[in-house]
């Protein structure tokens, strides 16, 4: 278990573990110790705003901080993903032309601009955001939740090729259990994230499935399946979009 777990973090994310030597029990379950990063990413936001409450720290900072700890975490490697998929789509290609974009390491103008408004709405909706427990509860849940849908995609979903980071972890899991512990865990989740948030967390997990209905129209329509950039794409997009959810939900609240 602890090695699996290394595994996980070593692949997704940024934090200092040792990595073990992969194995075929390992990497079994490796995708089910993803949502670990998440984790990592609530306990880090709400650390960030206890130091900003506990100095009196700028709103404007207090908003950089929980704007730059997730990609910190992460170590940028959905960014990534994020950014090649974002150069493929504006390319309006074929999909074995997408799929090629994919693989290239440059990176091209439509990559930058999208990383570019990203990290200004994200950094925006920061900003606007609360800093109360209902805030935190909503938010770190949605960090868990958002990687239990990314890990069940790559055991689910067709995959667009037979090599890179997608098949290496789809074709080494169980991906039948796998797909089964990470259902459950979102189950679960969501419904800790509809009694803990109310209205405003239904509709955080309104923006996640619906990040991950878009992400399977978008895999199979124009690239024929799934791959490691799309899974980071993904990933970003649920954040973001749970973001402006939870600041639209928190607003609303406030004329009620």
């Amino acid at each position: 278990m602890l090695e699996t777990a290394a595994v996980a973090l070593a692949m997704f994310s940024a934090i200092p573990v040792k990595q073990p030597v992969w194995n075929e029990k390992n990497m079994r379950y490796a995708l089910c110790a993803f949502p670990l990063v998440g984790l990592v990413c609530a306990a880090l936001w709400w650390a960030w705003l206890a130091v900003c409450r506990l100095l009196g720290l700028p709103e404007l900072l207090r908003a950089g901080g929980l704007c730059l700890l997730p990609v910190l975490v992460t170590g940028g490697i959905h960014l990534d993903g994020y950014a090649d998929t974002c150069d493929a789509l504006a390319s309006c290609a074929e999909p074995s032309k997408k799929r090629q974009i994919l693989d290239d390491p440059h990176c091209g103008a439509f990559a930058v601009i999208r990383l570019c408004t990203y990290f200004v709405a994200y950094f925006a909706l920061c900003a606007a955001l609360p800093a109360d427990r209902k805030t935190l509860a909503c938010m770190g849940i949605g960090f868990v939740l958002e990687r239990a849908l990314s890990g069940f995609g790559v055991a689910a979903f067709p995959l667009a090729k037979d090599t890179g980071l997608a098949h290496t972890f789809a074709s080494a899991a169980d991906r039948r259990r796998v797909k089964n512990i990470l259902a459950g865990l979102a189950l679960l989740l969501s419904a800790l994230l509809l009694w803990r948030g109310g209205w405003t967390g239904a509709a955080v997990l309104l923006a996640q499935m619906l990040a991950l209905w878009r992400y399977y129209r978008v895999a199979m329509h124009q690239f024929g399946g799934i791959s490691g950039d799309l899974a980071g794409w993904f990933l970003q997009k649920a954040e973001l979009w749970a973001l402006a959810a939870l600041v639209l939900g928190r607003t609303m609240e406030g004329f009620l």
